[in-house]
């Protein structure tokens, strides 16, 4: 996976969690969900992300090995 997909799964994940601790534990942790969002809004606007950074020092691939198949 590259690291859009991994982003994308990673912030789904975050805020999936959240809204479910949200519900069941504590209606605080939607500061969470409003954390994540943000983020990703900036990141649409300033071009930069602090989990892209973590996923590119941990050697995820920016885009997919190309196929050889025919």
């Amino acid at each position: 996976m590259t690291v859009d997909r991994w982003l994308r799964a990673i912030a789904g994940a975050f805020i999936t969690l959240s809204v479910i601790l949200a519900v069941t534990v504590h209606i605080n942790w939607l500061y969470f969900t409003a954390f994540v969002g943000l983020n990703l809004f900036q990141s649409a606007f300033t071009r930069w992300c602090p989990m892209i950074t973590i996923l590119r020092k941990l050697g995820v691939p920016e885009q997919a090995a190309p196929s050889h198949s025919r």
